[in-house]
């Protein structure tokens, strides 16, 4: 107990609360900008840390990467284009609502379901965290392949329309994630002779062609820039109690989910986000809608990637194994400041632990005001005349895309993809399928490879003395003949009675047609 007080008093001061404060903003601000991210933004303020104290200086990079992630769907929602990978699923029903004028609801369920899947998941931290690190350590290349393949069966449901499309544009997406470098051996593979692309295909690039800038040449193609309208915003509108109720399942899916996902090494807040985005779309009640701005979809993207930041930290401080990039950062800062993560952190460093967990919890609460000051902030900016805003839209996607590598390359990869994405439009070809093939392929190859080198080459060892992976591998089976089963149970059942005649010829004309 004197412990969780002495934390109390820590996060009190005001060096830490004023490094909590600008870590949100900063975070929130640089992730709502296309292509810089999480850790670019952590990485900037990283070096101010190191003449703080322990506290103030985690405050600040916990601040800083929970306002990063949720950041990114503000220009995903308002411009269709994620300012972070983590935000790339919440394209597909954000901007459709900003299209027919409800951006600020788009904004106000993003926001309420990044609070509650960034609180959850710090509530699971702090209970759970030791036991969950183990359970992590349980998951190898197999669990892993399992659960990629899992998230890969979403292209099947977004791909309704044409499956055949959307499977192309899947196998695209996974083709595209092959080139470059082997993850085993290192050989070049489909870089044909070009440096550039020895290491492959850098994802904000791809993303930000695929989505914005095909969005911008088909406006000039079609030459209705004078007739283009401007996304309306004002602020941030929360949903109504009556109006999340329903969707209270699909937030806790999705928040357990986005943990899971960030407590497993090397996965990612993009993958968690597809994967909940895909889990959406099989069970929500609402899944026809999806795709077309449906707010279900928002809640299954950024409650899931906002969960991420709890799960991650999961592996961090209780084993000292980052879960990601952004952790990687902070371990080598937690380093720095005489702290070792690992299993005797609790033990040696419980004020500092109980600190960090109050800090994230109150980085989450900050989201909610610091988020409606950044989209007052760019709704001023939407107002600027039609032309200008597709220059600046263009301008800062083309940043973007060099400032993850500083790379002249990416910005020819940021227009082929939007030369690409406008093609795909025209034939009606599912963007959001050849995005989901980019961003799961890596991880789906490396566990894959990783798994045929423990099996010695046999693939069938996959389904042999790993009980986790079966299991996965069965729900994965589950829901591609899941449509068939419905299709068969459906057929089986009795139609209703016929209330009165008039009833009764409605459905026969309705059979007939």
């Amino acid at each position: 107990m004197d412990n969780v007080i002495h934390a109390f008093t820590l996060v009190a001061s005001f060096e830490t609360v004023l490094a909590l404060v600008f870590g949100t903003l900063w975070g929130i601000v640089v992730g709502a900008l296309p292509g810089l991210g999480s850790v670019l933004a952590i990485t900037i303020c990283l070096p101010f840390t190191y003449t703080m104290h322990q506290v103030p200086a985690i405050a600040m990079l916990l601040a800083i990467y929970g306002g990063s992630v949720y950041g990114g769907m503000i220009s995903a929602i308002l411009i269709n284009t994620p300012g972070t990978p983590q935000s790339a699923a919440t394209c597909f029903d954000g901007y459709p609502m900003s299209q027919r004028g409800e951006a600020d609801k788009a904004l106000g369920w993003s926001t309420i379901a990044s609070i509650i899947g960034g609180l959850l998941s710090c509530i699971v931290l702090i209970f759970a965290a030791p036991q969950l690190a183990a359970f992590a350590l349980q998951f190898g290349p197999i669990e892993t392949f399992a659960l990629i393949l899992l998230g890969l069966t979403c292209i099947a449901s977004i791909s309704r329309g044409s499956m055949f499309k959307g499977l192309l544009a899947g196998v695209l997406g996974l083709f595209m994630a092959m080139v470059g470098a082997d993850p085993i051996t290192g050989d070049l593979r489909f870089t044909f002779g070009s440096f550039e692309l020895s290491g492959g295909f850098s994802l904000i690039p791809v993303v930000v062609g695929i989505f914005a800038l095909s969005e911008v040449f088909d406006r000039i193609a079609q030459k209705n820039v004078d007739t283009f309208k401007a996304i309306a915003v004002s602020g941030i509108k929360l949903p109504t109690w009556t109006e999340y109720r329903p969707r209270i399942w699909v937030t806790i899916k999705s928040f357990l989910i986005g943990t899971g996902v960030g407590i497993l090494p090397g996965t990612g807040a993009a993958t968690a986000a597809f994967l909940s985005y895909a889990e959406a779309k099989r069970s929500s009640p609402r899944r026809d809608n999806m795709g077309h701005g449906e707010p279900d979809g928002l809640v299954a993207s950024e409650a899931s990637n906002n969960a991420v930041t709890g799960g991650a930290l999961i592996p961090t401080l209780a084993l000292g194994i980052p879960g990601d990039a952004v952790t990687a950062v902070m371990l080598a800062t937690l380093t720095i400041h005489g702290i070792t993560p690992g299993v005797r952190l609790m033990h040696d460093n419980p004020d500092v632990v109980y600190a960090s967990f109050l800090t994230l919890i109150l980085a989450n609460l900050c989201l909610l005001p610091f988020g409606y000051i950044v989209c007052k902030l760019f709704a001023r900016i939407l107002k600027v005349p039609e032309q200008l805003m597709l220059a600046m839209i263009v301008i800062f996607c083309l940043l973007g895309a060099y400032g993850v590598r500083s790379s002249f390359f990416d910005l020819w990869v940021a227009l082929a993809m939007g030369m690409l994405g406008m093609a795909l439009r025209y034939m009606n070809v599912s963007l959001a399928a050849l995005v989901i093939g980019l961003v799961l392929g890596p991880q789906f190859e490396m566990s894959l490879r990783q798994g045929l080198v423990v099996t010695d080459g046999r693939f069938s060892g996959f389904f042999t003395g790993h009980p986790i992976a079966m299991v996965l591998f069965c729900v994965t089976i589950l829901m591609i003949c899941w449509p068939l089963i419905r299709r068969f149970i459906g057929k089986g059942k009795p139609k209703p009675e016929m209330k009165s005649c008039a009833e009764a010829l409605t459905v026969g004309v309705e059979e007939q047609s």
